[in-house]
């Protein structure tokens, strides 16, 4: 349908159509459930009086159950602590966090939750949101 092999990687085609791979949807659906119920999370800045970089995060829960740290609860705390700034930074406004999200996700296409996690660094230094009236847009800025 899209002239490409049966062996071919796919993850170009999903960038190009804006299709967001399984674990995309995940955190996406994922992170959208931590921002519209903010109220059931902690940040940081309760526990710790210093300000620091880490203080707008939200506050991990201790847990040694692994059943627990699949929950929705855990996970999702875990996965929008390594959103990159820009991103956390907009999650009081559910509505445009949606859209930054969205287009974040669409650009960076992970293929697992592990992917997401190693490649958190280089997205802190290399992404910038751009606001319109009428849209956002995540860019990757080069070196």
């Amino acid at each position: 349908m899209m002239g490409c092999g049966h062996r071919e990687s796919c993850r170009k085609l999903f960038v190009e159509l804006k299709i967001l791979p399984l674990t995309s949807q995940y955190i996406f659906s994922l992170l959208l459930f931590v921002v519209k119920n903010r109220n059931y999370f902690t940040p940081n800045g309760v526990f710790y009086d210093s300000n620091t970089r880490h203080r707008n995060d939200l506050h991990l829960p201790q847990a040694t159950l692994a059943t627990y740290q699949k929950g929705a609860y855990y996970s999702g705390v875990k996965v929008f602590n390594n959103l990159p700034t820009a991103m956390k930074d907009i999650s009081s406004e559910p509505g445009k966090f949606k859209i930054a999200l969205r287009n974040f996700l669409e650009i960076h296409s992970f293929y697992s939750l592990d992917e997401f996690f190693d490649k958190q660094w280089y997205y802190l230094v290399h992404i910038r949101l751009s606001y319109t009236l009428s849209e956002i847009t995540v860019t990757q800025l080069v070196k």
